[in-house]
């Protein structure tokens, strides 16, 4: 889908000054314009003229990942490919990145790499290479708390692909699963990755959804194009400044299930910003709620009061990691890391009292209250 607003100061006199002009250019079909009324005819021309010089702000959007995607970008200068162009690049891109690390599509190169049954190396496209990359490299900063191999435990619970109901596992059967996840046995190779335990899994959505933004922001910087905010699922990249010539300002959202509220308004610059967050995805059973977000040292949901994590940094996808893998931590061990690595980061804790916030010194410069 495609969409444009024109930038102008002149919103509230145009549609006047257009009525005008449309009176003028019907009455000089039936009879000689005034010299009088053709000298206000091209004063308003130059006027309209002069008032969509401004920048558009071109919206597209579309449907991926299991959820949607959002671009808005000005569109400054004429030698710009057209908005159908760039739609239809962006949904490829994104077909591409689905093609290579989606667990939902059997056939994509992350599916036939976890079908494989063997421990020698495979190879593999250099974007998929790039993804295990960094999540092995977010995997030592969290002291393990981000492992993108506990793919079978977040099946066990009930949230993954497999589609089982939401059911609490026994332990001989979290004990079996356990047995075949750690990113330990998870390798790279000259040649690709390798796997040490045949039946090892790999699930990348915590961080595919940021490698995309990431994907789509950077296709933008090749076309010049410096004002831009890229979301898909709400992990974002902004860069440069919006519409109205300020720089882009992003709401994190409340974490409220019965209505949606406003946390913090932040200015992230030319960054990527990422939020996990597990009270929308979990499930209930004997009064007790379980979370989607699996902590890979006990094999079970997060069970700490974190309610949501938001994390910024130049990468979407290293944002999107580290939100997760900050909120498996906990608000203690998650702000010594977030201070140690200066990592911007905002915590949103559940208290006896509501919600307290916990940010580190490196978050504070990007609140605007």
């Amino acid at each position: 889908m495609l969409g444009r607003l024109r930038q102008s100061g002149c919103f509230g006199v145009l549609r006047c000054i257009q009525r005008f002009i449309s009176r003028l250019m019907c009455v000089s079909v039936f009879r000689r314009v005034k010299p009088g009324q053709l000298s206000i005819l091209l004063a308003f021309s130059l006027l309209l003229g002069g008032c969509e010089n401004g920048p558009d702000l071109v919206h597209l959007h579309g449907s991926t990942m299991g959820t949607t995607y959002n671009i808005k970008y000005l569109a400054d200068t004429q030698s710009l490919p057209s908005p159908e162009h760039l739609k239809s690049e962006a949904d490829r891109l994104l077909e591409e990145v689905n093609n290579q690390m989606s667990t939902y599509r059997p056939d994509s190169e992350l599916s036939r790499f976890n079908q494989y049954q063997g421990t020698d190396s495979v190879p593999v496209s250099a974007q998929l290479y790039a993804v295990v990359k960094e999540a092995i490299r977010l995997n030592q900063i969290t002291q393990g708390a981000l492992d993108v191999t506990v793919g079978p435990l977040v099946n066990l619970w009930g949230f993954g692909p497999e589609g089982r109901p939401e059911v609490i596992p026994t332990e001989d059967e979290l004990s079996a699963r356990r047995k075949i996840v750690g990113i330990h046995h998870l390798n790279l190779t000259e040649q690709g990755i390798r796997k040490d335990v045949p039946s090892l899994y790999v699930d990348l959505s915590t961080i595919a959804k940021g490698w995309g933004v990431d994907v789509l922001a950077d296709y933008l910087a090749t076309h010049n194009i410096d004002n831009y905010m890229v979301e898909i699922g709400g992990e974002l990249r902004t860069s440069g400044q919006n519409l109205s010539g300020s720089a882009w300002r992003i709401a994190i959202e409340k974490p409220t299930v019965d209505k949606r509220s406003v946390q913090e308004i932040i200015e992230p610059g030319d960054m990527g910003l990422a939020t996990s967050g597990d009270y929308r995805n979990y499930f209930e059973k004997n009064g007790v709620r379980y979370s989607h977000i699996i902590d890979p040292s006990t094999g079970k949901p997060i069970t700490n009061k974190v309610v949501s994590v938001t994390v910024i940094d130049k990468s979407a996808m290293t944002a999107d990691g580290l939100a997760t893998g900050l909120m498996v931590l906990g608000d203690e061990e998650g702000l010594r890391i977030a201070e140690k690595y200066e990592i911007p980061v905002l915590m949103v804790v559940k208290t006896e009292h509501g919600f307290t916030e916990v940010t580190s010194s490196a978050f504070k410069p990007y609140l605007k209250h």
